[in-house]
C-alpha cells in the first residue's frame, strides 16, 4: 500500500532523532522531543483550494521542517507517517 495525498497535503515521515546531546549525555527514549525534521515521501497534486491557486513547492525527497503540533499521525505497513498541509511545512533543508 501506499499514501496518495489529496489537494495541498503532503506525507512525511520523520527523522530519527538525536539520542545524544551536543554535550554528549544519552537521552532515555520518553526524554527525547519530537523532531520536527521529517523527509517528503508523497505530495498532493495542489490546484484550487479554498477558492486560491496552490502551487505545490515541495517534492518527493526534500528534507523540511513543519510546524511542531501540525498534521496527522498515520501507521501504514508497521511504519509511521505524518499528513500536513503544505503551509504546515515552514523550511526546506538545504545542504
Amino acid at each position: 500500500m501506499k499514501l496518495v495525498p489529496l489537494g495541498d497535503r503532503v506525507v512525511l515521515k520523520q527523522l530519527v532523532a538525536e539520542e545524544t546531546t551536543k554535550s554528549g549525555i544519552v537521552l532515555p527514549g520518553q526524554a527525547k522531543e519530537k523532531p520536527q525534521q521529517a523527509e517528503v515521501v508523497a505530495v498532493g497534486p495542489g490546484g484550487v483550494i479554498d477558492g486560491k491557486e496552490v502551487k505545490m513547492e515541495v517534492k518527493v525527497g526534500d528534507k523540511v521542517i513543519y510546524s511542531k503540533y501540525a498534521g496527522t499521525e498515520v501507521k501504514l505497513d508497521g511504519e509511521e507517517f505524518i499528513i500536513v498541509k503544505q503551509s504546515d511545512v515552514v523550511a526546506v533543508v538545504e545542504d
